[in-house]
């Protein structure tokens, strides 16, 4: 969550970004490099695309940063940043799961079943990665929510800020995404 303060000293960052000082575009990374690869995290469930994503975010802002609208703050802007890669992400995701299913029979022996080990999901351990599944497999429009209140600490109205919709959407999105989520255990119990 950000402190007070801390829009205002991130425009100065972006604005002598903007100058040509590395060093503020790399405190500008520091600032807030742990919210977008939690962001990142969540949505894909996995922490080596999560840290890619992270990279391409910070990557994308870096080139956008004269488009970056100074009565926005940097976190909401940079987070929706992040949100867009990680749909890109699902959506190149969604494609190669379709063409790996589309291979001859032959090849399709030597394509690894991506599915949980039956074994491993009994361990304690795994039942953090199964929730973290849970949450990565529902909508992008119920997931992204969850995640920046829930998991992130925003309030409804940063999170509104962030995807452009009302606080009411925001709360309403949640709702659905936790009884989604009461289903999808529910079903496995």
């Amino acid at each position: 969550m950000n402190r007070p303060g801390d829009d205002q000293d991130d425009h100065a960052l972006v604005r002598r970004a903007l100058s040509g000082e590395q060093q503020s575009y790399a405190a500008l990374m520091a600032r807030h490099r742990e919210a977008v690869f939690r962001v990142a995290r969540h949505h894909t469930g996995d922490e080596a695309e999560a840290l890619d994503l992270t990279q391409e975010a910070f990557v994308a802002a870096f080139a956008a940063l004269t488009r970056f609208d100074p009565a926005r703050p940097f976190r909401a802007w940079i987070l929706r940043i992040t949100i867009n890669k990680c749909r890109d992400w699902a959506r190149r995701r969604a494609v190669r799961r379709m063409l790996r299913f589309a291979l001859p029979l032959e090849d399709a022996r030597d394509v690894a079943d991506a599915g949980p080990d039956p074994e491993a999901a009994a361990i304690s351990a795994r039942e953090v990665a199964r929730i973290g599944a849970a949450v990565a497999a529902l909508p992008a429009n119920l997931k992204t929510p969850l995640i920046l209140c829930r998991l992130e600490g925003m309030s409804m109205a940063e999170a509104a800020q962030v995807l452009g919709i009302s606080e009411k959407a925001v709360e309403t999105r949640i709702y659905r995404a936790r009884q989604k989520l009461s289903e999808h255990f529910m079903r496995k119990a």
